[in-house]
């Protein structure tokens, strides 16, 4: 038998359609709130860490906070790692020096006793300034002396220029664990304000002493000029001085502001915040020390 064609086959009925999709009453949207919930998380387990540390003093003699935290970091680190199989997210440079970074700083710097920091800034600028021009280039040129009397694996294609790069990239240290131990056992305020005022101050000269290397590094040894070393001396007081700049015009910015708030004490806090921020930001903006500011 011939299958129909032509106007039979033309006129066969069509299935109906299946029922359509209906919309579903709830989606889970995950990855569009996933990187402020992780670091909304971050934020109140070390909170909660802070209270539990705070209430066992017993451990906190033994184990510096700090390091507590970081053990604790690790440990939630590798239980996600385990359970995911794979890092679901990494903190950015950019997440890091533009939103938390800021707070922090904020915090040291509203907080420092400010009598104590003045009357101590010349023995703070002596280790922030020349402790940390002699720990690059001693750091730098030790390394360069090692790989030029051969201790060092052929392997590394370095040079003079690499080395003091390098060395300006860990010559200023975070003496955050230091800082720590010494509210601990309270210890005497003149060396906490030199520790603490030099490691506030020190941001400034490997600021400059990283950029001038990196830009030496891109433009090769030979290509340098004298001129390029005066530029780099000079950019070190733009940096730091520029920095402290910016700080004090919005430090007046924000006195000038609050003059208007004595009826509305509730926003001065958010003043502050936000002047603060909005200086490391301007600062950042037109490559100053945002420390500093």
């Amino acid at each position: 038998m011939q299958p129909p064609t032509g106007p039979a086959l033309a006129s066969a009925p069509e299935s109906p359609p299946g029922p359509a999709p209906g919309s579903p009453l709830l989606r889970w949207q995950w990855r569009e709130v996933q990187a402020p919930c992780l670091v909304a998380g971050w934020i109140l387990v070390a909170s909660l860490a802070k209270i539990v540390f705070q209430l066992s003093r017993k451990v906190t003699s033994v184990v510096p906070e700090s390091c507590l935290l970081i053990l604790l970091g690790l440990g939630l680190g590798g239980i996600v790692l385990a359970i995911a199989k794979r890092a679901e997210y990494q903190l950015e440079p950019s997440m890091f020096f533009l939103f938390l970074l800021p707070p922090i700083v904020l915090d040291s710097g509203y907080f420092m006793p400010s009598r104590l920091f003045f009357d101590n800034l010349g023995a703070i600028l002596t280790y922030a300034v020349i402790g940390t021009l002699w720990n690059s280039f001693a750091t730098g040129a030790a390394l360069w002396g090692l790989k030029q009397a051969g201790l060092m694996d052929a392997g590394v294609d370095a040079g003079l220029m690499d080395f003091l790069l390098f060395g300006s990239l860990i010559s200023a240290v975070d003496p955050v664990a230091v800082l720590a131990v010494f509210e601990e056992v309270h210890i005497n305020e003149t060396l906490f304000i030199i520790v603490f005022g030099e490691s506030l101050l020190n941001d400034a000269v490997t600021v400059v002493l990283y950029k001038v290397f990196n830009s030496f590094v891109e433009m090769g040894p030979a290509h340098v000029q004298a001129t390029d070393y005066l530029k780099g001396v000079a950019s070190f007081f733009v940096v730091s001085l520029g920095g402290a700049a910016v700080g004090l015009l919005f430090a007046f910015l924000l006195a000038l502001i609050t003059r208007f708030t004595k009826r509305v004490r509730i926003i001065e806090p958010l003043f502050v915040f936000l002047l603060a921020y909005m200086a490391y930001l301007a600062a950042e903006m037109v490559s100053l020390s945002s420390i500093l500011a």
